[in-house]
């Protein structure tokens, strides 16, 4: 019989103590690959309408709607999904005639159709509601969305972009329309000033505590 000499005694013994130091490992649930991160616990809805817009007085034509640009910089700052709200029916590119439209909308207690399907809202923790002010109050739409959704147990943050009315009546109706949320504080950027509110956007996010590093 051959008698295995201490460099392979000393390897057996190196492999037996790995192999039980990895037995040890699954055991108790440890992995040597990192952790996954979890899955967002933020959703950012928002409607946002690009074309003929209110400029100090006047009118400006944008390629990108003030609420989009408002949300991109929230998306670019913190880990959240992100739902653009699409009407059916699109709005005019005419800022008066989509003026004349909302002020219908509103005296009928519309609910415009929205286009495409709902988000599934039960996984997240927080919904930021992002939309312009038309004539004081969110568009009718954003009633459409928030009455179509169960919001019970979310924290909900109006965001929105304006011309003179800052949150509007965003803080009141999303109480009405999301029975069961918690209303956190809003953020409201002019919209003329969308573009430079970088700084605005994180000390708010900072505030409420969606931004901590």
């Amino acid at each position: 019989m051959t008698t295995p000499d201490r460099g392979t005694m000393g390897r057996r013994s190196l492999l037996r103590r790995a192999f039980m130091t990895g037995a040890a490992m699954i055991a108790s649930g440890c992995s040597a690959s990192p952790p996954r991160r979890p899955a967002p616990s933020v959703l950012l809805a928002y409607f946002s309408r690009p074309g003929e817009n209110y400029h100090y007085g006047g009118r400006r034509r944008l390629a990108v709607g003030n609420t989009e640009v408002l949300g991109q910089m929230i998306a670019r700052r913190i880990r959240c999904e992100v739902h653009r709200i699409q009407p059916a029916d699109p709005y005019p590119d005419d800022y008066e005639a989509t003026v004349q439209r909302n002020v219908r909308e509103q005296d009928a207690g519309a609910r415009p159709a929205i286009a495409g399907p709902l988000p599934a809202i039960q996984r997240y923790d927080t919904v930021l509601l992002g939309s312009p002010i038309w004539n004081v109050r969110a568009p009718m739409i954003m009633s459409t969305f928030t009455e179509g959704l169960d919001f019970s147990g979310k924290t909900v943050f109006p965001l929105t972009t304006y011309a003179m009315s800052g949150l509007g009546t965003t803080e009141r109706d999303y109480a009405a329309s999301c029975p069961g949320a918690t209303l956190g504080e809003g953020l409201a950027v002019r919209g003329e000033e969308v573009a430079d509110a970088d700084a605005e956007v994180e000390s708010w996010l900072r505030r409420v505590g969606l931004l901590t590093s």
